[in-house]
């Protein structure tokens, strides 16, 4: 009788279950959250869009409220009919947000039938982070540098079949999006030949930035982007950031809410606590991600090379998520 009393008001106050990626719910920003609404939160934190989809696909995503995916992913779960419509009078400050994040249409991928289905939070491109001892020469100018076998065993790649695929499809000159029946043959070959030139496929950013400092990397695929320069640059290392000749991989972060969530309410104020200035400012100053609030906080580092491209859905996730675990198992090339 003593528990059940004890656990009477959690319940009673509610729970948000939210589903994020690292530095999106610091635990002092949470707590805050926590005390103004009374409520409790229980984060969940995802390392890859194949986890992602992994913890949405468990029961029609109804072990969450809330969680953030990059546009490109959002419109699976928008096909799936996993989120639900967002009314913008319910989250006031999306008025504070850049215009480009806020007005109908000028993002990609978040409205359906007019319809607004998530909101823009942050976003980074990835670029290459490489030692400055070991490219004296200036800073690369390629993705070929991942595969170089000069850097063999100093190289750190993203562990993640989407955008690793999208990767090679760019090494090898071919849409990145968009891989032909033809071209699965080279795309795995490639990716072989990766697995065999890496030290490691990292997950989180605070695990790349172990690796990057303890084995001497010389140059990292940083999907985080903006993020990991600054872990690196914090921690002291000289490192440089470049956007390969190919164009870099773009990604924008957005915050949605499952369809059926008992918590709807409390999911709109979360994500309306998340615009707040001195929420988004965090994002910024603590982890070096551009938000959509601070006209002043991009993702523009300084550096010069190709262009951004925009993630956008890929024609067969589940064949590169297939592919990518035998890839990462260590199959023989003949074997594909």
């Amino acid at each position: 009788m003593l528990a059940m009393a004890l656990s009477l008001p959690v319940q009673a106050k509610g729970l948000l279950r939210v589903l994020a990626w690292t530095g999106y719910a610091d635990g002092d920003l949470v707590k805050r959250f926590e005390q103004r609404l009374g409520a409790s939160v229980e984060v969940t934190i995802v390392s890859s869009d194949d986890q992602l989809r992994e913890k949405l696909a468990a029961r029609e995503g109804r072990g969450f409220d809330v969680f953030a995916a990059n546009t490109a992913e959002l419109q699976r779960y928008i096909d799936q009919g996993l989120v639900q419509p967002l009314s913008p009078v319910r989250i006031p400050n999306i008025a504070r947000q850049q215009p480009q994040f806020r007005v109908p249409g000028a993002v990609s991928g978040i409205h359906r039938a007019g319809q607004l289905y998530a909101v823009p939070y942050a976003y980074s491109e990835m670029g290459l982070i490489y030692d400055r001892r070991q490219f004296p020469e200036g800073p690369p100018t390629s993705l070929e540098v991942l595969w170089d076998p000069r850097f063999r065993g100093r190289v750190l790649a993203f562990d993640d079949s989407t955008h690793n695929f999208s990767l090679a499809a760019q090494q090898l000159g071919i849409p990145p999006f968009r891989i032909g029946a033809d071209d699965w043959g080279r795309m795995t070959q490639s990716l072989i030949a990766l697995r065999r030139n890496v030290l490691s496929f990292y997950k989180l950013p605070e695990e790349a930035t172990e690796l990057f400092l303890r084995h001497r990397v010389a140059v990292m695929f940083a999907t985080y982007g903006s993020q990991q320069l600054k872990q690196l640059r914090d921690a002291g290392a000289d490192v440089g950031y470049a956007l390969p000749r190919e164009g870099a991989l773009a990604w924008l972060d957005c915050w949605a809410i499952v369809r059926g969530s008992p918590q709807a309410r409390l999911a709109e104020q979360w994500i309306d606590y998340m615009l707040e200035p001195g929420v988004s400012g965090e994002l910024t100053r603590r982890h070096g991600l551009a938000n959509t609030v601070d006209p002043a906080a991009t993702a523009a580092t300084g550096v010069t090379g190709g262009p951004l491209v925009w993630l956008e859905p890929v024609e067969d996730p589940a064949r590169r998520s297939m592919l990518w675990r035998r890839i990462r198992a260590g199959d023989r090339p003949t074997s594909f």
